[in-house]
């Protein structure tokens, strides 16, 4: 087999981790905080970090409760939220944990198109009049798992008029947000919501800082936060405080600015590499081109006899891992694919478009 290339997985490669400054930061925790280290903690998180998150989001420190990983924020909000039959609507495509995730707790998803400035409001809205009443909306407004793309100011606005209209939460999944590498940055939802009821907000260190800490958080009305600070009391009475403590040395420290430029700008070299890479040995393909983030959603014509299942087994075949169309919807995707540019270094981008591309054809054949 031709040497492995993986447009699969979503994590940062390791060159582009800053090694060196996460061991001082694990220094500096011990040393100047050697008991709530070491301790269990209880589990709204890592007392520090939790006041750090909250002052970089302008709310109290009991709107905010910190986790192991944004994955984890996910489960515990929808087992709050989620009962049998409850319906939640979600982008088409979106990321395939969440739809897991809210398939195995029995609801009813509503999948609304995604374009290239996010959510499609206009469906949504048409679903709504027409009697669709969801419990919440799950969004990832900037550089959208799988689909690259950003949802608009004027769309943010516009679903924050929905919610108040037809009285659904919104759930802004944003651990994209700070990997933005050209283009300016929007408002998050939770600063445009006047009401500070309509947006449960979670992000994730695991983007900016490192994939291995697992440290996410939800930022949320406050009652919500302590129904889920109790859930996860009783489930592990803690997350990790050594994780949660080092993150929080890190993003306080010198040196997270630095390496979080350096991030965006391997993240943005990756990025036009493949954009160029398809256009040149795929030009029959379509894509948005992100403004950030991990991720290239691939769309192939359809009824041109793509078959994205045998796409990527004739791609394994070549040393080439991709990601399914059909793996981020209930139905269809066929023609698609997802590309993650994250963990793949520049120089070996083309060549495993080039292959790719002979898998495509091969599976036509």
């Amino acid at each position: 087999m031709a040497d492995s290339i993986s447009f699969s997985r979503g994590a940062p490669s390791a060159d582009i981790v800053d090694i060196e400054g996460l061991k001082q930061a694990t220094i500096r925790a011990f040393d100047q905080d050697p008991a709530g280290v070491a301790g269990y903690g209880t589990a709204v998180g890592y007392v520090p970090l939790r006041k750090y998150i909250a002052e970089k989001h302008g709310v109290p420190v009991d709107h905010v409760f910190v986790t192991n990983g944004s994955m984890q924020a996910d489960a515990f909000l929808f087992d709050e939220l989620v009962t049998p039959r409850d319906s939640v609507v979600v982008e088409r495509p979106t990321y395939d944990r969440t739809l897991l995730g809210l398939t195995e707790r029995g609801a009813n998803v509503r999948l609304i198109g995604l374009q290239e400035d996010g959510i499609d409001v206009d469906e949504l809205r048409a679903e709504l009049e027409g009697g669709l009443r969801p419990s919440f909306a799950h969004v990832i407004p900037n550089f959208q798992n799988p689909g690259g793309s950003t949802l608009s100011l004027a769309k943010r606005h516009a679903l924050l008029a929905l919610a108040a209209e037809y009285d659904f939460l919104i759930f802004e999944d944003d651990p994209y947000v700070d990997v933005r590498f050209t283009g300016e940055p929007l408002p998050r939802m939770l600063d445009l919501d006047d009401t500070d009821e309509r947006v449960v907000y979670a992000s994730s260190f695991s983007k900016t800082v490192c994939p291995g800490m697992r440290v996410g958080y939800l930022v949320g009305p406050p009652e919500l936060i302590a129904k889920i600070v109790r859930r996860a009391t009783n489930t592990y009475i803690s997350p990790s405080q050594i994780a949660q403590a080092i993150v929080h040395q890190f993003l306080t420290g010198d040196r997270y600015e630095a390496a979080l430029e350096n991030v965006k700008t391997a993240l943005a070299e990756r990025a036009g590499t493949l954009a160029a890479a398809l256009r040149t040995h795929l030009p029959q393909a379509t894509f948005v081109q992100p403004e950030g983030g991990y991720f290239l959603w691939v769309s192939l014509p359809e009824g041109d006899g793509h078959n994205c299942a045998k796409i990527a087994k004739e791609a394994a075949d070549r040393g080439v891992q991709i990601v399914k169309g059909t793996d981020f919807l209930l139905e269809g995707g066929e023609n698609a694919f997802r590309l993650a540019y994250s963990a793949v270094t520049a120089d070996v981008i083309d060549e495993g478009v080039r292959r790719l591309a002979e898998a495509v054809e091969a599976a036509r054949a």
